[in-house]
């Protein structure tokens, strides 16, 4: 493949780009319906998709009201739910996408910028690099829960753009999900997406669609097309 990526960055999104932990938490939060009885449905599950920690516990918070478990603070539902999760066993590297680590050096090699810009919290989105050995190929790292809203909302890509230094019109993201997707467009980026069928959303609005993560290295000619 012929390296083309014509950006002096790239801004990645974590969950659904670099590992396959969307499919991963869609199916776990049946298991933590069930075992709550929430009585989540399958829709409510796939609307979570992309969602940023801020509003995945309010809309906890809501789910365990609706089911007659009376009401339930912030501070309270989020412990809840990491007791709970702490009994899950999950392995990022099992879930890391095929060709990250390697895209990833080969845009350091051509001296192409990276970043993250991530809905989750700092603590999981630091476990997860460790986990896999992909911390040092980021020079900036950001986390939703340091803004008030996250995506959609394209703040936390304009605090990444201030970060590197930056114009949008330098860089371009990879995201997944329609709230990435939106915040990205939002933000003035290039967007380009990660395919995602399995949840039945519209990738649409992305400038480019790839199947995997190293087709970013060549992304320029994808767009050119």
């Amino acid at each position: 493949m012929v390296f083309n990526v014509p950006f002096r960055a790239v801004i990645f999104d974590m969950d659904g780009v670099l590992f396959d932990s969307e499919w991963y938490y869609y199916h776990e939060l049946a298991v933590f319906s069930d075992a709550f009885d929430l009585g989540v449905t399958e829709e409510e599950r796939r609307h979570m998709v992309g969602n940023s920690s801020q509003n995945f516990f309010a809309t906890i918070q809501a789910w365990w009201q609706r089911a007659g478990h009376g009401q339930i603070d912030a501070g309270r539902v989020r412990k809840v739910y990491y007791d709970w999760a702490a009994t899950r066993s999950m392995d990022y590297r099992e879930l890391l996408n095929p060709g990250v680590p390697q895209a990833l050096d080969a845009l350091e090699a051509h001296g192409v910028r990276c970043a993250l810009a991530s809905s989750s919290p700092l603590e999981s989105i630091n476990q997860a690099l460790d986990e896999c050995g992909l911390r040092r190929s980021f020079e900036t790292i950001v986390s939703g829960e340091q803004f008030r809203e996250s995506k959609p909302n394209p703040e936390i890509y304009l605090h990444t753009l201030g970060a590197l230094g930056l114009d949008a019109q330098e860089c371009c993201c990879v995201e997944d999900s329609l709230y990435g997707i939106e915040a990205g467009c939002r933000a003035g980026l290039t967007v380009i997406a990660k395919r995602e069928d399995r949840f039945g959303f519209s990738q649409a609005e992305a400038d480019v669609i790839i199947d995997q993560i190293p087709d970013v290295l060549n992304i320029g000619e994808r767009l050119e097309r």
